[in-house]
């Protein structure tokens, strides 16, 4: 009788036919996958015109300083409410609702401060607001 532990061998992966399918499959996946464009937005951006006038009297100035305080057309706010923001833009309102609101905020400016003017405009009635900004250059002015 033979009492000695029979040696097994270990079964042994070969990975090579299982690189070789992931590739073929890899393959398969980049030539069959359709590489489609998503659909851009086409978008016709105005061109200014420098000689077109503007129309003044619709137009409300609202300057923001850099520590919060308030100019309606260059008529100074006492108070920083948003009640009496809101009050300084119905006084200011010639064309009505039709009026554009210009905020022209400091760069330092907190952030509260503009929102408390856009909140006075919603209360004012006034939904067309812009910002007034600067060109890199820091000549002129942009809406």
């Amino acid at each position: 009788m033979n009492f000695r532990p029979r040696h097994r061998d270990e079964p042994e992966i070969n990975l090579i036919p299982f690189i070789d399918v992931l590739l073929v499959v890899l393959i398969f996946l980049m030539l069959s996958t359709t590489y489609s464009k998503f659909t851009e937005l086409q978008l016709t951006l105005p061109v200014a015109d420098a000689e077109q006038q503007r129309d003044h009297p619709k137009e409300i100035i609202v300057a923001v300083a850099s520590d919060g305080r308030y100019s309606v057309n260059k008529q100074a706010v006492d108070d920083r409410s948003v009640t009496a923001v809101t009050a300084a833009l119905s006084g200011a309102a010639a064309a009505g609702k039709d009026s554009v609101v210009i905020i022209s905020a400091d760069a330092n400016a907190p952030h509260q401060s503009v929102v408390t003017v856009m909140e006075a405009a919603r209360h004012a009635g006034l939904s067309q607001i812009t910002f007034a900004t600067q060109r890199a250059s820091g000549s002129g002015s942009a809406r």
